[in-house]
């Protein structure tokens, strides 16, 4: 999984942080549940960008009109399809929307569902 320095590096500003944070959110809620691994996956991840629950309100009330944010850079792309996996990841099963949400992602930034099904092979070993 990318470092403290790329979550930095690459999600340089409040409006990349929120985006990715949105796109993980998505993921969690697939199922219609969020676990108490899913949740404190969640909770580290939005420390770790220092997002407030004032920052991060604004998605939870609005999350029937969300969807996708595709970041611009390469990177980025890759780094967030990596962390959209190890959200899946997180109550130990896959559920099939959650699957679905994240082969939407893959493909919306270029990547194949055999890409996708690498990355879950190899995070699930982690």
């Amino acid at each position: 999984m990318a470092t403290q320095t790329s979550f930095d590096e690459l999600l340089n500003t409040k409006q990349k942080k929120l985006a990715f944070f949105q796109n993980l959110i998505l993921v969690a809620i697939a199922d219609k549940y969020v676990d108490e691994q899913e949740s404190d996956f969640l909770v580290n991840i939005g420390r770790r960008l220092n997002l407030t629950e004032e920052d991060t309100t604004p998605i939870a009330n609005n999350l029937p009109l969300l969807s996708f944010i595709i970041p611009e850079e390469g990177l980025q792309k890759t780094m967030e399809l990596q962390t959209l996996v190890l959200m899946v990841l997180q109550d130990g099963r896959i559920d099939d929307k959650e699957y679905n949400l994240c082969l939407e992602y893959a493909r919306r930034i270029g990547y194949s569902k055999d890409t996708l099904d690498e990355f879950i092979a190899e995070l699930s070993k982690s």
